[in-house]
């Protein structure tokens, strides 16, 4: 039997009005975790993308960049995945990363509550071979080589997120030798734990969010910062310990968590629309700028990273959470989005297109382009195996100044020199993406923005 009320009363003697609004701010404030979470479970037994289920502090390699056969949508095709769930309750886990010879990679630490808390990679931390220490909350042992990085994570159980960059099918071999390398070793005095807790599977199907969000919310505390406004949420049953508030609850409470959880549901997506945009280009560099404590390795702290309003951020953190799960910050990658050409209409394949760079875009590792049909946003399939083009596309002919000009269009160009710059597109509608890893500060302040995307004259 659980501890909901049985008399039909709402917690805390507020009206059912007053409930349903503590209910929508718990969904803001505890979204973000409860998907973290469940991604967490959910690759664990089942596997992510293309990636098969994996075992704690374990990584999976994707065998290569994506491809259209992968029909993941918005998959970057010049990046191999990796990626481990880490569970700290044993103890700490080693990290070793490779010398990458100067390539761009990136392994990203993200807590239970979807905090990116530190970084290693060729822009943080440089592309020599090295070890890290990934230590659980509160861990106060020895480092067992001086030479070894110390991260402090802030939950007992991480994602690390990775990507490596690889400039088409002859670089396989460089990457795949990596992922060899690349390897995690739990060094804890005892066994870690094989799951993430489980919900109370007798808590009905609608408040089966409150459920893992209470269950979550006390295996991994926030910051001490958030505890506070946490608190409000313990007439909801969200603090309750031990057997669950909503196997049994009083109607009148499952009425206020239902209303609340639609109220909640409605805020958050409202925020995560796109808007409706003049601009050619679109870009989001601060959707990650919510965390507001855990600063470690290759972290940037600066004010200009951070929302400076803390309930705000919940909110930010929720869209984030819902719309770019495990994306990093924009000064470790930024992607802009295009889907309409210099004078409004919207890319269709039956035209060809010119994107002018000059100069290209500032960047301390690379950028690229990649083409997206719509709907369903996936990288375009043919003949031609080429889904990107950028700085590091062999052959790629710029002019005498720096510039360079792309062909976006369905047909290979005749003129070599054009079919060098192409990049294929569908027989339909499609997006434009440009990724700039390590952008430059020009990209991130908007002193450097992207031109246009011209129709070619006479398509």
């Amino acid at each position: 039997m659980g501890h909901g009320r049985q008399d039909g009363r709402e917690p805390g003697g507020t009206g059912p009005e007053d409930t349903a609004r503590l209910a929508a701010d718990a969904y803001v404030y505890g979204s973000a975790l409860v998907r973290q979470m469940a991604a967490v479970r959910a690759f664990l037994q089942q596997g992510y993308g293309t990636l098969g289920p994996t075992p704690f502090n374990a990584f999976a390699h994707a065998e290569g960049p994506a491809t259209p056969a992968a029909h993941v949508p918005g998959a970057a095709p010049d990046l191999v995945d990796a990626l481990a769930q880490i569970d700290l309750s044993g103890g700490p886990v080693r990290l070793h990363v490779p010398d990458t010879g100067g390539e761009y990679y990136v392994l990203q630490f993200v807590d239970a509550w979807t905090n990116t808390f530190a970084y290693v990679g060729s822009r943080a931390t440089g592309t020599r071979e090295g070890d890290f220490l990934l230590v659980p909350p509160g861990w106060a042992g020895t480092v067992p080589d001086v030479e070894t990085g110390v991260i402090d994570a802030p939950t007992s159980v991480v994602s690390l997120v990775g990507r490596i960059a690889c400039h088409g099918p002859e670089d396989l071999p460089r990457v795949r030798a990596l992922q060899q390398e690349l390897t995690l070793t739990h060094l804890g005095d005892r066994a870690h734990r094989t799951g993430v807790p489980a919900p109370d599977s007798d808590v009905p199907v609608a408040l089966g969010f409150f459920e893992r969000m209470r269950v979550w919310t006390a295996d991994f505390p926030p910051a001490p910062a958030d505890l506070d406004h946490q608190a409000r949420f313990q007439p909801l049953g969200l603090l309750e310990e031990g057997l669950s508030p909503y196997v049994s609850p009083g109607p009148a409470l499952v009425e206020a968590l239902t209303r609340g959880l639609e109220l909640g549901r409605a805020r958050v997506a409202a925020a995560s629309r796109f808007p409706e945009r003049p601009e050619a280009w679109y870009a989001e560099p601060h959707l990650h700028d919510y965390n507001l404590d855990h600063f470690g390795v290759g972290t940037l702290g600066s004010p200009w990273w951070q929302v400076p309003d803390r309930e705000a951020a919940y909110l930010v953190r929720a869209v984030a959470a819902r719309r770019a799960l495990w994306e990093p910050h924009g000064y470790e990658a930024m992607s802009a989005s295009a889907v309409r050409d210099a004078r409004g209409h919207r890319f269709d394949g039956a035209h060809g297109y010119l994107l002018r760079l000059d100069p290209p875009p500032p960047v301390g590792a690379f950028w690229s382009l990649s083409v997206y049909e719509l709907p369903g946003n996936h990288l375009v399939a043919g003949p031609e195996e080429r889904y990107a083009i950028g700085s590091r596309t062999p052959g790629l002919v710029y002019e005498d100044g720096g510039a360079v000009t792309l062909h976006i269009a369905r047909e290979r160009p005749r003129e070599a020199g054009r079919a060098a710059n192409w990049l294929p597109a569908p027989s339909g509608g499609f997006r434009l993406v440009m990724r700039m890893y390590a952008p430059d500060q020009a990209v991130l302040d908007r002193t450097y923005a992207l031109p246009a995307v011209e129709r070619a004259a006479g398509a």
